[in-house]
């Protein structure tokens, strides 16, 4: 599989994309074998033409160039002047010469429609690629898988913990390994996961024992208890205190800190059993993401089974 074509941010800073955007000859070179650049867009005139920062060297990149668009797709100017101040994309169309000297054409459809060629065709289920976060919805994350092409993360596949919002766990710019759920190759559209990623109930729990005290987030209230979230792959339920009482949760607290006590862990029900002892009205931040598959060595997967060996329930994703 060809992971050349990375999100957008991942080129800008290298050594090699620096050499070819600071000198006509190194743009000229990079125009001769279709190399794919990065540079800063740092100004949307008034004709929606993005103008990239070449160190001295002016760059343009005209609106019909600015993005890669499907069958019935139309660019929206949004969608161009969101761009500004970010690292963008492009290949070399040509240098041109004006009264002020030359000037480089670029095309970051141009670098779009190589990705989509060239990686997104070979992409199978059960892939894993480098993501980087751009947006987010209440419904789930938008990130780019390549080139700035977009790829829906849904709020349910971000972790087994449930979130109220992407908020909780990502942030804008973050950069992320995610899994090809699926693909629509009809209308070209690819969708990703990360919950897989983070590790099986097991592996979580192993990281706790009944008779310890940790943080957690509290996550949802219900009336039979709250549920807390140890790790994003793993949560527990607070139950009443002995004494028929515990810290009062109301729900502007979801999302905050709280102190709780293990008190049991059953592999074949995936359940713990918490007593919540104190919390905070601090809010959470997002929580650090650790990930239980190395996708620098790994690249693939079939199957993905969340409940321990022995669970009476059984949590797996299948990639097919």
């Amino acid at each position: 599989m060809n992971n050349s074509y990375k999100p957008e941010g991942y080129l800008i800073n290298l050594p090699e994309n620096r050499e070819y955007i600071s000198s006509l000859a190194g743009l000229e070179r990079a125009m001769l074998c279709g190399r794919i650049l990065e540079g800063n867009a740092i100004l949307c005139d008034a004709s929606s033409r993005l103008h990239i920062d070449l160190y001295g060297i002016r760059g343009f990149i005209e609106r019909e160039e600015s993005m890669f668009c499907r069958d019935g797709e139309t660019i929206k100017d949004i969608a161009i002047i969101t761009r500004v101040g970010k690292p963008v994309c492009f290949k070399v169309l040509r240098i041109e010469y004006d009264h002020l000297g030359p000037y480089a054409v670029l095309s970051r459809r141009e670098a779009q429609r190589e990705c989509v060629s060239n990686y997104f065709a070979d992409l199978i289920c059960g892939d894993i690629i480098d993501a980087r976060v751009t947006h987010l919805e209440s419904f789930g994350a938008f990130v780019d898988i390549g080139c700035g092409v977009s790829s829906l993360l849904s709020i349910d596949c971000i972790s087994v913990s449930r979130i109220s919002h992407p908020q909780s766990r990502l942030s804008v710019g973050m950069n992320i390994s995610v899994v090809i759920k699926s693909i629509d190759r009809q209308n070209g559209r690819i969708f990703v996961s990360l919950r897989e990623l983070l590790g099986t109930w097991e592996e979580n729990a192993e990281k706790f024992s009944a008779g310890s005290t940790v943080a957690g987030i509290i996550r949802s209230i219900e009336s039979y208890g709250v549920f807390i979230e140890l790790t994003p792959n793993l949560a527990g339920l607070a139950e009443l205190r002995d004494s028929g009482c515990m810290p009062l949760v109301t729900p502007d607290l979801i999302g905050c800190r709280a102190a709780v006590y293990i008190k049991s862990i059953i592999p074949e029900r995936m359940k713990i059993k918490l007593v919540l002892i104190d919390v905070s009205n601090e809010r959470a931040d997002p929580t650090q993401l650790k990930y239980f598959i190395d996708a620098s060595s790994i690249h693939h997967i079939d199957r993905w089974t969340y409940s321990p060996n022995g669970c009476t329930k059984l949590t797996e994703t299948v990639f097919e």
